[in-house]
């Protein structure tokens, strides 16, 4: 009965519409990945410094930080499409000025960091203005079905992308970031192809300190979304341990480039599993417990990757950390996607980009200053066993989420 309910389900991918936005967003994803890992390790390369490896992370964060409501109001107030083919162009025109520098030998510390900066700037417009416009593209009715499909699409970006970063940088310097340019390029002739079923209504409110700030009083004012996009805050703040993979396999597991990239490409591995998983089977009772319990085992799984010094059971380890993490990642965009009216999606998906870039790129920052004093084995177990003191806490300041059911909450 299940297979048979499962031919009759349509299909989101028979959207034109759906095609292109999720072509544009994978390609521009492993431009975005293969680029972050070619820079973090040749500043690493530079510098052995786990001071700049902080700094990458956030020299990404600040920009977000800054732009983040202006943001907002920009894609409610303007065609998402262009916005996007904006900010993917920059991207290229990024990659290919570093693909450049890198072949003539200019680039250093200061070059890299400014670099990663702009990238950060136009991400901070790009994802957030994308994920408000997924509503736009597909009916109501399979917008959970469409968050699943990009989710796993997004995570095989993210296995692809940190491969094909180390594999091309093991080859040429020059080549990751040549090719992401290629990359942001194709994705920019995607995202103008995109066909959208219903027109975004356009905010004509008046430009002012609460309407700038509605995003914010939207989430303050629903508890379990507000503590649920919080979770995920501070436990990838604290139990984070990618800024630190270019040490880990360097200088604990020896090994190069490719074993680099075969670390960042596993935890995008497990939550393409993961999504996957969900998309067959999604989370119908005690959505809440559940999550939780995926946050609790994502800080388990960094203590035991942070005390490895084997490349398989490393590996495995960040399996288990991305597959767990996905599980907090659907809800959290569920939520925001289906909670939200769509005049307001770019200003409460803006605040929500800046809380999972406050949790990634400030999370880097904070392991690379913390690896400076104690080590990277330390640091990440000290991230790992504060991650699982937040699941503790949360329970008791948000006991809400531990009654949520469903992805309506």
């Amino acid at each position: 009965m299940d297979t048979l309910q499962n031919l009759d389900r349509p299909s989101v991918l028979g959207h034109p519409g759906y095609r292109s936005f999720a072509a544009s967003r994978v390609f521009s994803s492993i431009g975005f990945q293969s680029v972050t890992v070619a820079m973090g390790w040749m500043i690493y390369d530079q510098t052995h410094s786990a001071f700049f490896l902080g700094l990458v992370g956030f020299c990404q964060f600040l920009p977000m930080v800054i732009l983040t409501f202006v943001v907002g109001h920009v894609a409610d107030r303007f065609d998402r499409r262009r916005i996007g083919l904006a900010c993917q162009l920059i991207e290229a025109l990024t990659a290919l000025v570093l693909a450049v520098a890198v072949w003539q030998h200019w680039i250093g510390p200061a070059g890299i960091l400014a670099a990663v900066a702009v990238m950060g700037a136009a991400t901070a417009f790009e994802r957030p203005t994308m994920a408000a416009l997924l509503p736009n593209i597909v009916p109501s009715s399979l917008l959970q079905v469409a968050i699943a499909t990009s989710t796993s699409m997004m995570q095989t970006a993210f296995i692809i992308g940190p491969s094909l970063g180390g594999l091309l940088y093991g080859a040429s310097p020059v080549a990751p970031f040549a090719v992401s340019a290629a990359l942001y390029v194709i994705a920019s002739i995607n995202v103008i192809s995109i066909q959208v079923e219903r027109e975004q209504p356009s905010s004509r409110e008046p430009v002012t300190l609460s309407s700038v700030f509605a995003g914010v009083s939207f989430i303050k004012s629903r508890p379990v979304m507000l503590g649920t996009i919080s979770l995920d805050l501070f436990a990838v703040l604290l139990g984070g341990a990618t800024a630190l993979l270019p040490m880990f396999a360097r200088d604990i597991l020896h090994a190069g480039p490719w074993g680099l990239g075969l670390l960042r490409a596993a935890p995008a591995i497990g939550a393409l599993v993961m999504s996957i998983w969900l998309a067959r089977r999604p989370l119908q009772s005690d959505v809440g417990k559940k999550m939780l319990f995926a946050v609790l085992i994502f800080g388990v799984a960094t203590i035991i990757f942070s005390l490895s010094s084997n490349i398989v059971l490393s590996v495995a380890a960040l399996f288990v950390v991305g597959a767990s993490d996905t599980v907090s990642v659907v809800v959290r965009s569920s939520l925001v996607q289906l909670l939200t009216p769509d005049a307001m999606r770019g200003r409460v998906n803006a605040v929500n980009s800046l809380f999972i870039g406050t949790s990634n790129q400030l999370g880097e920052f904070e392991s690379g200053m913390l690896a400076g004093a104690l080590g990277p084995v330390l640091t990440g177990i000290v991230g790992g066993v504060g991650t699982i003191v937040v699941v503790l806490l949360w329970m008791r300041l948000f006991p809400d989420l531990t009654r949520v059911k469903t992805l309506r909450g």
